[in-house]
């Protein structure tokens, strides 16, 4: 079992930043791919970003590349999203989520274990 807890959401004006951040505790943090998926009302959970489970390996979604950054502290089993020049089209929930030895890193079903998501609203 992996237990996932995002924070760092909330409310912020178009072209700012936020971080969020996402504990895991459980299994060993290696061994999983993590990745940040984003839903917003009335739409299916999209892909955002992920690390394979080396870390060796960064992927992003069109939608965010060059503006959001993820990165990973092994010590702290903590995986992070910065977000940079955030857009109204940005606003979601950001769930986060671990996938055992998954090599499907944009496909939300290959995934085994989820957060409880963050909210991230961004305002024009």
């Amino acid at each position: 079992q992996v237990q996932l807890a995002e924070s760092g959401g909330g409310l912020v004006q178009a072209r700012g930043s936020l971080r969020l951040s996402c504990a895991a505790s459980g299994r060993t943090f290696r061994a999983y791919a993590m990745g940040w998926f984003s839903q917003a009302p009335g739409k299916e959970r999209e892909f955002v970003a992920a690390f394979s489970p080396s870390g060796s390996r960064i992927y992003y979604a069109d939608s965010v590349k060059g503006r959001f950054t993820i990165s990973r502290d092994n010590a702290k089993n903590t995986v992070y999203l910065q977000m940079n020049s955030l857009k109204p089209e940005d606003t979601a929930v950001y769930y986060c989520a671990a996938g055992y030895g998954t090599t499907s890193y944009s496909a939300r079903g290959k995934y085994d274990y989820w957060g409880q998501g963050t909210q991230v609203t961004v305002s024009s």
